[in-house]
């Protein structure tokens, strides 16, 4: 005998197994191929990129007892996950659209995407520090960020990161979903997830705001601040060339800064960002950022450079 499908006796609906991700379902075949193209050569891009400053740092005996390209070669690697996590499905999606991605794996999209948001909000951090601590306190700077300290300093990063947001993800994949199980996003977002819940849920919902908005604001007023007395330090520094040198590093540090809070604060603040227009938003940090991350810190470094031209020339 066939049975029906399970109900939740708690409320009377059929739980949800899978979800289908909508995309953008207004782009034309053409659209779509081009967007695909565009992914797959800024997928290809970032992992190149990345991987290179990850190489230079791993080869070379000197940049790794530099904490700041210890700080660097992790948000690399950091950069490579973030964007392998989300980025396949999204091709996947382009060339067959339709195909359901479980409730499993949602839930892992979405805890992953999230927790390496999170871990790099902390990563920018403590690079704020790195260039606080070497340019405001050059003569303590050996002691206070030894390579031990620094290692201790990228551990809490990484548990930082992954510890941030799972009470926001237990408490959604509690939820109980019914009707359609289409989420208008291209990956898991909390968001889309809500409004496919049965019930309201203002609770959760103001927890996912409190956790984004706290993260996103304590980070870069922390990052701003430490700003002020770097700048006064450069500017008071004598050598031309050691003003041109902090003022190198610390505008890479900045721009990516820019890049990334600015796309996310647009998106997880502001509750205008719906639609496509946030779908749009999400796809620049989400693609974009990574991308241009190692473009900004190489160009900007001679340190690295010379590193990546040592590290291809041997290779």
């Amino acid at each position: 005998n066939k049975t029906g499908p399970l109900i939740n006796p708690t409320n009377g609906t059929i739980p949800m197994s899978n979800f289908i991700l909508l995309g953008f379902p207004s782009l034309g075949q053409l659209s779509r191929t081009l967007l695909c193209a565009l992914l797959s050569a800024a997928y290809t891009g970032t992992l190149a990129g990345n991987l290179c400053i990850l190489w230079a740092v791993l080869q070379d005996p000197h940049l790794q007892r530099l904490p700041m390209y210890i700080l660097l070669g992790n948000f690399s690697w950091l950069e490579i996950c973030y964007v392998t996590a989300t980025v396949p499905r999204m091709l996947s999606d382009l060339v067959s659209p339709g195909i359901p991605i479980s409730f499993q794996a949602c839930f892992v999209q979405f805890y992953f995407t999230f927790s390496m948001g999170a871990t790099e909000c902390f990563f920018l951090v403590a690079m704020a520090l790195d260039r606080y601590l070497a340019i405001c306190h050059p003569l303590h700077y050996p002691v206070l960020m030894c390579p031990t300290l620094c290692w201790a300093l990228v551990a809490s990063c990484w548990l930082s990161g992954f510890l941030w947001f799972i009470v926001p993800v237990a408490l959604i994949s509690q939820l109980s979903f019914c009707g359609s199980n289409t989420l208008d996003h291209f990956v898991c977002d909390p968001a889309p997830l809500l409004a496919a819940s049965c019930t309201p849920a203002p609770r959760t919902e103001q927890a996912c705001y409190a956790l984004s908005s706290l993260i996103i604001f304590t980070t870069v007023l922390f990052i701003l601040a430490s700003y002020g007395p770097v700048i006064r330090a450069v500017l008071r520094l004598l050598s031309g060339a050691k003003r041109h040198k902090a003022f190198s590093t610390c505008t890479s540090h900045l721009a990516v800064v820019g890049l990334f809070y600015g796309s996310v604060m647009v998106t997880y603040v502001n509750p205008a960002a719906s639609g496509d227009s946030g779908k749009v938003v999400t796809l620049f940090y989400a693609v974009g950022t990574p991308l241009l991350n190692p473009l900004i810190y190489s160009l900007k470094n001679k340190e690295m450079k010379e590193a990546l031209r040592r590290t291809l020339t041997t290779w």
